[in-house]
């Protein structure tokens, strides 16, 4: 019985461990999986928090507070998975080709005023909104950062803002709002000199009403080139927004200008046209006196052309208000006349 009972301890115990699992075995698996999970976490945050993925169409710039040379890294890093060491950290700067626009209503770019403002040759302030095509060059987005240490967005709204109005200003200094309406404004007495600033009509090479308003935006993003390239910023393509907004001063010079000279022109049409209905009924008169001239002198040379009409017309073959009367060969005017006058008879 004894033995028989320790067989049976021996095998109830195996059969609970080959059968099952213990207490104290359970607690031990669940431990171990939970240290796995919780490794798998703090791995995963670990990663994500040490690490930085740069999408196609930027470029990662690394900055370190430690080492030989800390600082904004000269290199750039590529799309793709980079990791980030102890006192190291990679922001994203985008090198995709990108148009902004500075606008003084809300828009897709921002909800601030960023119009930009200028002024002619004479001071007139004027503001007006600018579209600004550019990209990053990628071998130049650590330097670029490097130089002003500014976000991308933050940037565009700050030095390139700043960049692009100081452009246009020195390109609008130069001209005149408008030639005419500004020699309406400072009038210059007849035989005095020119007033400095003031073109007259043979020295007004351009207005920003007209032609000049291109020509202006053309040498002001020349010049952003200039300034911008060797930093690493292409300057592809700039746009007035709509028209510039000009003093009302100018705006009402302009329109009154302008409403003058359409009556100006109204008025000679209207003179050029009594002119020509004048030389017409003088062209006119001359004609019907010389055809009275010639028929005068046909009826001195010939008196028979007056008993002629006075027949034709007294025999009723014609009206008596017609200036000209043919005859037909079949009618026999001697005979009419005869039997005219025996019935006067």
């Amino acid at each position: 019985m004894n033995g028989f009972g320790n067989l049976q301890t021996p095998f109830g115990n195996g059969g609970g461990s080959g059968g099952g699992v213990g207490p104290t075995e359970a607690r031990r698996i669940t431990a171990v999986a939970v240290a796995a999970i919780a490794v798998m976490i703090v791995g995963g945050l670990s990663v994500n928090s040490c690490s930085v993925t740069v999408e196609s169409g930027y470029m990662g710039i690394k900055t370190t507070k430690f080492g030989a040379n800390p600082g904004v890294q000269p290199n750039e890093l590529g799309p793709g998975f980079h990791w980030e060491g102890i006192g190291e950290k990679i922001r994203t700067y985008p090198t995709l080709q990108r148009t902004y626009s500075y606008t003084r209503e809300p828009n897709a770019d921002g909800s601030e005023n960023e119009e930009i403002a200028f002024s002619d040759v004479l001071g007139l302030p004027m503001t007006a909104d600018v579209a600004l095509t550019f990209k990053v060059r990628e071998d130049k987005a650590a330097d670029l950062f490097a130089t002003w240490r500014q976000e991308f967005d933050v940037f565009i709204d700050g030095p390139l803002r700043t960049s692009v109005r100081a452009a246009i200003a020195r390109e609008t200094e130069k001209l005149p709002v408008a030639c005419n309406a500004e020699q309406a404004e400072v009038p210059v007495p007849a035989g005095a000199p020119a007033q400095p600033g003031v073109p007259d009509a043979a020295d007004c090479p351009g207005q920003l009403i007209g032609p000049g308003r291109q020509i202006v935006l053309a040498q002001a993003m020349q010049a952003l080139q200039r300034e911008w390239g060797p930093q690493g910023l292409d300057i592809i393509r700039m746009e007035w927004v709509g028209s510039i907004r000009y003093p009302e001063a100018v705006v009402a010079a302009i329109q009154s200008r302008t409403t003058a000279e359409q009556n100006t022109r109204a008025a000679l049409e209207r003179v050029n046209l009594e002119r020509a209905n004048a030389e017409a009924r003088i062209a006119q008169a001359r004609g019907a006196a010389e055809a009275n001239r010639l028929l005068a002198e046909s009826i001195r040379s010939n008196p028979e052309v007056v008993r002629l009409r006075e027949v034709e017309r007294t025999l009723g073959i014609c009206p008596l208000d017609a200036e000209t009367c043919v005859v037909g060969s079949d009618v026999n005017i001697s005979a009419l006349v005869a039997s005219r006058d025996g019935a006067a008879n």
